[in-house]
């Protein structure tokens, strides 16, 4: 099994999909676009992953890389290699096939709870966790869902949290890849952002991560062992 994996910033953590990824002694093919590094020009991997960054999924002025990693998605899906973009990554797929990218209207922090659709709860990857779970966000933005997608979850405050394309291709706008190790290492990088977004996180974290996170923990590794399960 070989993976190609993007990352959009310098303080990108595989995470849960790495765990499941390593279970599975996938290799991996890794691009650091936002650092200069080129994308491949060519779908040469089994399945592809697009983690998240700071940066709109429309700012190609800053990022001039965004519209070919748009298309790399859309040809990956096109030859049924499974794809999975994650917060960024799945803004950038719903760009990919036909959705509206809308800034800074549906911010959420924290591990927030995230409910499924009927089709969801039938889905062969979502249908790994419960029908309302909790799971780390952290966002501003978020996307009209494209056309032919399968609308899989959503949340109080953003209603497309999960969907499909086809067979294999998934967009979260949920982190659930942050593991409590994850959140920690954001929360200490980042204390003035995380503490705006969600006042108190810094006091409130350590409580939250030994409960609510533990439960997260879970899910985001079921997550990733169900997606990893279709390349």
């Amino acid at each position: 099994m070989r993976v190609a994996i993007v990352e959009n910033t310098g303080i990108t953590h595989h995470g849960q999909v790495g765990v499941a990824l390593h279970e599975q002694a996938a290799r991996v093919d890794l691009y650091k676009p936002w650092s200069g590094q080129g994308l491949p020009h060519t779908v040469d991997a089994d399945a592809l992953v697009v983690f998240g960054g700071e940066q709109a999924a429309t700012d190609d002025h800053t990022h001039p890389y965004l519209p070919d990693l748009a298309r790399l998605m859309a040809d990956y899906t096109a030859m049924d290699r499974p794809v999975l973009g994650i917060c960024l990554g799945s803004q950038l797929l719903a760009r990919a096939f036909g959705g509206e990218n809308h800034l800074g209207i549906a911010p959420e922090f924290g591990w927030v709870d995230v409910a499924l659709t009927e089709a969801g709860r039938a889905d062969p990857v979502l249908s790994a966790v419960p029908d309302r779970f909790p799971i780390f966000q952290w966002h501003s933005d978020t996307f009209t869902l494209p056309p032919d997608a399968v609308h899989l979850a959503k949340s109080h405050t953003a209603r497309h949290q999960a969907f499909r394309i086809g067979r294999a291709t998934y967009g979260t706008q949920f982190h659930f890849e942050a593991s409590r190790a994850v959140v920690r290492d954001w929360s200490e990088t980042f204390p003035e952002i995380a503490d705006r977004m969600s006042p108190g996180w810094s006091r409130r974290h350590p409580e939250l991560a030994a409960t609510v996170g533990q439960e997260a923990d879970a899910h985001g590794l079921a997550l990733a062992r169900a997606w990893v399960g279709l390349i």
